[in-house]
């Protein structure tokens, strides 16, 4: 009984078929967009009157003067500029801490808030940062008890819209993670105490990523120095190691210099936070690749920084962009602004790159394609071209003269569906009444 349970299991996953490595079917809907302007972030080029066709979910052919196929819905942008879908490398759409009722104090909100309601709380902030046009975003952690599984399942499913999902499970550190518990809530657990994994010791190491990766997990943080004791660069690579099995990236949260230099030596894929960073790190990480995630909190968003650590954080940055670090844009957007919606609080991060005198073509590749790579979904999406998925926004000026002109996104696809059209968010044929793309376990 037990073998056929197994052989069973082993058929059902078998079955299950992400709806990314789907090619388009015969008979899939096409769908052609003109676009006036059509924007290529790598090159930092932009080419005039192109016609781009898609059938299903794929991008089948781009190019001038594309003949439409007969029975193409066409999608007229021909007044506006297309590119890819933007991409938040740092984001947290399961946590949104507020003036009521915890007064932002973090600390607090896992306790008041349940996994259940965080999950709604993430969909609904999904959906808003896809309408400010972000397709792909990196959650990394303080999502509950692994809530932010929950909605990259229930998106890639089928059952709501929402960005692609690259998630971390729950973050990784010594005992207490980046707080200082209780020892009721710490070691007793009579208090709620879901956001991160105590693992002090190598065999604490190796369970801990291996319950992330079994409960979802496509990336991997963790706490480099959120204690003084933190992380050596020995466990680190054990990190590294472990997570390479399951195919996973390692992220690691920095707050101190030597933390942020015995991740750069240990290599691991991107850092979180840009306070420790300097001129000889941002060095070390070039020469490495590291990805940098930087998460600069404008001083628009009033009571979520200071003059002095906004100033520290432009300096820093525009130091990165001197020293040729790989850049992400990366927002750490985890709060309530009332007025905005979590998109327009993402989108705010634009002031900081700009204040940091980086070229609008610089800001938007990290935006796009370094993004991309960094959330590794560039060989699925991403560029505009055949055979990728069809995620891409469109805006009415040209953000390689004016990267402002993301802040006002008129046009949203996402896997070859329309979310938002003419400014207005259109989303229902991405709800569903069961797993259309495909039932999945994690």
């Amino acid at each position: 009984m037990l073998t056929r349970a197994f052989t069973l299991v082993a058929i059902l996953l078998a079955a299950v078929v992400s709806a990314e490595a789907q090619a388009p079917t015969a008979g899939s809907p096409v769908v052609a967009i003109r676009a006036g302007r059509l924007i290529d972030p790598e090159t930092g080029t932009i080419s005039s009157n192109q016609v781009i066709l898609i059938e299903g979910s794929r991008i089948t052919a781009v190019g001038p003067g594309l003949p439409v196929p007969p029975g193409a819905t066409v999608i007229d942008l021909s007044g506006l500029t297309v590119l890819p879908g933007l991409v938040d490398t740092h984001n947290h759409l399961a946590l949104t801490y507020k003036d009521e009722p915890e007064s932002n104090v973090y600390y607090f909100t896992y306790v008041m808030d349940s996994t259940p309601l965080r999950a709604i709380q993430a969909a609904s902030n999904g959906m808003q940062m896809l309408a400010s046009g972000f397709t792909v975003i990196r959650d990394m952690g303080n999502n509950g008890n692994y809530a932010d599984t929950a909605l990259r399942v229930a998106i890639e499913q089928g059952w709501i819209p929402g960005p692609t999902i690259v998630n971390s499970g729950i973050i990784i550190g010594g005992m207490g993670g980046q707080f200082w518990p209780t020892p009721e809530m710490a070691v007793d657990h009579t208090i709620v105490y879901p956001e991160y994994l105590d693992a002090d010791t190598p065999d604490e190491m190796v369970k801990a990523v291996r319950q992330n990766a079994l409960f979802g997990a496509k990336v991997i943080k963790i706490c480099v120095d959120c204690k003084p004791w933190g992380y050596t660069v020995d466990e680190m690579r054990l990190f590294m190691s472990e997570s390479a099995k399951a195919g996973l990236k390692v992220e690691g949260h920095i707050q101190t210099r030597d933390g942020a230099r015995r991740a750069i030596e240990a290599g691991l894929w991107s850092l979180a936070h840009d306070g420790p960073l300097d001129d000889e790190l941002h060095k070390l990480m070039a020469q490495k690749g590291i990805w940098r995630a930087g998460t600069e909190t404008p001083i628009v968003l009033t009571g979520h920084t200071t003059k002095e650590r906004y100033d520290r954080s432009v300096k820093g940055l525009r130091n990165a962009w001197e020293n040729k670090v790989a850049l992400t844009f990366s927002t750490d957007a985890d709060y309530y602004v009332p007025g905005k919606t979590r998109g327009e609080v993402a989108i705010e991060f634009l002031q900081t790159w700009k204040d940091a005198g980086i070229p609008a073509r610089d800001i938007l590749k990290a935006m796009t394609t370094n993004g991309f790579a960094c959330a590794e979904v560039e060989k699925v999406r991403g560029p505009i071209r055949a055979g990728m998925i069809a995620d891409l926004i469109a805006v009415p000026g040209n953000p390689l003269d004016n990267i402002d002109a993301l802040r006002d996104v008129q046009f949203v696809m996402k896997d070859g569906l329309v979310f938002k059209q003419n400014g207005v968010m259109t989303p229902g044929p991405f709800f569903n009444g069961g797993p259309v793309k495909g039932w999945r376990i994690r």
